[in-house]
């Protein structure tokens, strides 16, 4: 984590130079751009594919491998600005950007409404974005390259590219794939913008679509493991997860590429530790969490999750261990990720029944919260969690409630399949902080509030089970010992919860 953002840059600036052949089991995209070169053309087609699945070194080099076949190809040298821009090299994506402008004029009128398009969008400005792309479907309704930007432009943010899809964006991606059906992009987007309005059963049927057009990307087969994991079926999207590992691993391999300058794999490998960690087999979870914490990467938000290792050692109840991995977070160039590290280091801390080092903690994270020009929000909720669990514990319980009341609401109304299990998770060690702190009624309570978010997690019944024997209520504790011995039938066979199942069922 001590790898300079500059250095990591400029060698992915390298790698995107590098040649590249064509390949097969991409998914198939095609856009018909201003070039005389058929060769150009297909490596515009296979840039543009890999654009779609957030491959941006692959892309890049596709795009980079166009323009050697045509330097005065504007379309590609536009997908260059998107895709450096992913690859954190904002001077080289406004360069990029430059050139596909000056270029502009020798298009296409196609290519120039693509261009000033995205153009408005690389400004920030997504109300002009939407206008352009609206202006341009005028002209050329049957585009699905402009009706899937257009479904991308749905959201607020200007960086959005599919992520954060809407439901808003489905009628724009359903165009888009009713006018080209062999297209996989839509149904990649489809899958975001399902998972991100609850409609899992959909989401998994247009994830399945996406890893069956693109088999050879990793993202695809990350996508239908997340839809996968969302439905229940766990130990299939470890399966899914496993193979896009796999995939990356043999790409990293072949390319000489290391795996620290692709955001993808370690955002797999971390989908991957919490699967295994939900099903209770511990032992596969943290060497991956352990892998995953050690690679430096130059997106905040990724080095931000790197605090589920923390949060893995903690309910471990490997505490000192859960300390360090927080110190090495608080010791991170940016604010947002010290500050999520002062947050980790803090619950430690209250772990340990050490109140002031943990007030420490929460106030130098609120500091470098208000120092940050951005990204705060992403701290807001760990911190709040951090300062109600100090309250529960610290006996100001009414106080302590009523924030952890409302981060367990903020967890479980956060969007994603991510964000759904990592609300599993938070709930959980709010249980177990108030089981901790002799709260037994506010214990129950978020026992009751993780069976209502996922009632198939083996920790949330243990949880209940745990609650309902110190309330005297052995039935109950029974019936919630056999499920949870249920969901964890695959589990460590030395996990000490089924010890402790083990030792306390008749």
């Amino acid at each position: 984590m001590t790898v300079s953002f500059l250095v990591i840059a400029a060698t992915v600036l390298e790698l995107a130079a590098r040649p590249v052949p064509l390949r097969t089991g991409i998914g198939s995209a095609h856009d018909a751009v201003s070039t005389s070169s058929p060769d150009a053309q297909r490596f515009y087609d296979q840039g543009l594919a890999y654009l779609h699945s957030y491959v941006w070194i692959e892309a890049a080099r596709s795009f980079n491998q166009a323009l050697r076949l045509d330097s005065k190809l504007a379309m590609a040298h536009l997908g260059l600005a998107i895709a450096y821009t992913e690859l954190s090299a904002p001077a080289e994506a406004r360069e990029a950007l430059t050139r596909a402008k000056a270029l502009s004029g020798s298009a296409s009128e196609h290519d120039r409404v693509h261009i000033d398009a995205r153009a408005r969008q690389m400004a920030g400005d997504v109300p002009a974005f939407r206008s352009a792309l609206d202006a341009a479907l005028a002209r050329y309704p049957d585009d699905e390259e402009l009706w899937l930007a257009r479904g991308q432009a749905e959201s607020p943010d200007p960086e959005e590219r599919g992520q954060g899809s809407v439901a808003g964006s489905i009628a724009f991606y359903e165009k888009a794939l009713a006018l080209a059906p062999a297209h996989f992009a839509a149904h990649h987007y489809l899958t975001h913008a399902y998972e991100n309005t609850g409609r899992v059963d959909e989401a998994l049927a247009e994830g399945a679509a996406y890893a069956r057009m693109a088999p050879n990307v990793p993202h695809a087969r990350h996508m239908l493991g997340h839809s996968l994991r969302r439905v229940g079926k766990v130990e299939q999207a470890i399966e899914e997860f496993r193979a896009a590992d796999a995939l990356e691993a043999s790409y990293f391999e072949a390319e000489a590429i290391p795996a620290g300058y692709d955001w993808h794999y370690q955002h797999n490998l971390d989908l991957l530790a919490a699967s295994y960690q939900y099903v209770g087999r511990m032992k596969m979870a943290e060497p991956l969490f352990k892998t995953s914490f050690a690679i430096a990467s130059p997106l905040v938000v990724q080095e931000f999750n790197k605090r589920a290792w923390p949060v893995f050692l903690r309910a471990r109840g490997r505490i000192d261990e859960a300390l360090s991995a927080a110190r090495v977070m608080a010791g991170h160039r940016s604010p947002i990720v010290s500050a999520a590290g002062h947050v980790e280091a803090g619950r430690a801390r209250l772990a340990q029944g050490k109140f002031q080092a943990a007030t420490d903690e929460a106030n130098a994270a609120l500091r470098l919260m208000k120092s940050a020009r951005e990204g705060a929000g992403l701290v807001a909720t760990p911190l709040k969690a951090l300062q109600g669990e100090f309250f529960l514990r610290t006996g100001q319980r009414e106080r302590g409630r009523a924030m952890l009341e409302q981060v367990t609401r903020e967890v479980r109304a956060a969007a994603g399949p991510d964000a759904w299990t990592q609300a599993t998770f938070e709930i959980e060690a709010i249980a177990r902080a108030a089981r901790e702190a002799g709260d037994w009624s506010f214990a129950t309570w978020a026992a009751r509030q993780m069976i209502e978010h996922d009632a198939r997690y083996a920790g949330a019944h243990y949880a209940r089970a745990l609650a309902a024997r110190h309330e005297g209520d052995e039935k109950t504790a029974q019936a919630e010992l056999a499920l949870a011995a249920q969901y964890w039938v695959d589990a460590d066979s030395d996990l000490p919860e089924l010890k402790t199942i083990r030792s306390t069922r008749p």
